[in-house]
């Protein structure tokens, strides 16, 4: 059963503190949700877990059962069973959707083993037909010219084939209408057991309507500064974060100008990928 242990993580981009103090541990077979404002840095915790490169981490540690994930490069920590969603996934011209699954599944195996062809088509096809996508997919090309619904739900593909231990979810029910959410949710339901963490990182309450969690945190300013049950993010659905605000003294400045650019944490997959033509 995978341990994923955070505590008092500090991190900042370009010399701006974004993370200031995170602590959480999410255990195999439990669903942990975030919530908070935009620009609090729960997107950038996602980032920073599976080691995007443009941010520092100043303090703190993350380990894997016991295993330093801040010592191990991105596609270590990917082979390790780490696994993120993407809010923005890219786009990889070139590369189809299938080889790309394949040669991640294949990267995780040890050197004197390889994948069975049969088997992949037979998985793939199978997870194809459960998040209802369409039977081209597997000859397009990676995310390209996919509607905003068909990218999260190629993410929770992903995430099918691989089978990751710790899975982070970062709004990937932003962009999908009701069908499209329920059909996520019930796939990631399927999916839950006590060797697999889930991490959602959500500002609504509909999508633990088809997604259960034991565990909600709020995040502002850089840091969890509420954890609680469902019940927590019902009142924030109903209430806002003003009355948490008021109960902490917290004021409104946000961690994450509006204007920065967002970062997509598989540009550099997309580099090399173009690089590679």
């Amino acid at each position: 059963m995978p341990t994923l242990i955070i505590k008092n993580l500090y991190a900042e981009v370009e010399g701006k503190e974004i993370l200031k103090g995170v602590d959480l541990t999410i255990n195999g077979g439990e669903t942990h949700a975030i919530m908070g404002p935009n620009g609090t840095g729960k997107s950038t915790l996602a980032s920073v877990i599976m080691g995007h490169p443009r941010y520092t981490v100043t303090k703190g540690t993350i380990t894997l059962d016991g295993e330093d994930v801040l010592d191990m490069e991105t596609d270590e920590r990917a082979r390790a069973g780490l696994f993120l969603a993407m809010q923005a996934p890219a786009e990889v011209p070139g590369v189809t959707n299938s080889d790309f699954i394949k040669t991640a599944m294949n990267a995780r195996l040890n050197d004197d083993k390889k994948l069975s062809l049969f088997k992949f088509i037979r998985a793939y096809d199978k997870a194809v037909k459960e998040l209802k996508m369409n039977e081209d997919l597997p000859h397009r090309y990676l995310n390209e010219g996919f509607s905003g619904g068909e990218k999260k739900r190629n993410e929770i593909l992903q995430m099918k084939m691989l089978k990751p231990r710790i899975a982070i979810l970062d709004e990937i029910d932003s962009g999908l209408d009701i069908d499209a959410l329920k059909i996520v949710g019930e796939n990631v339901t399927e999916m839950k057991n006590k060797n697999l963490g889930l991490l959602l990182i959500t500002h609504y309450q509909r999508l633990l309507d088809y997604i259960s969690a034991e565990h909600v945190h709020v995040m502002m300013q850089g840091r969890i500064v509420k954890s609680g049950s469902t019940e927590l993010m019902k009142k924030i659905d109903e209430q806002g974060y003003d009355w948490i605000k008021e109960e902490l003294g917290i004021d409104d400045e946000r961690v994450i100008p509006e204007d920065e650019e967002r970062i997509i944490l598989g540009s550099c997959a997309t580099r090399e990928a173009l690089e590679k033509e």
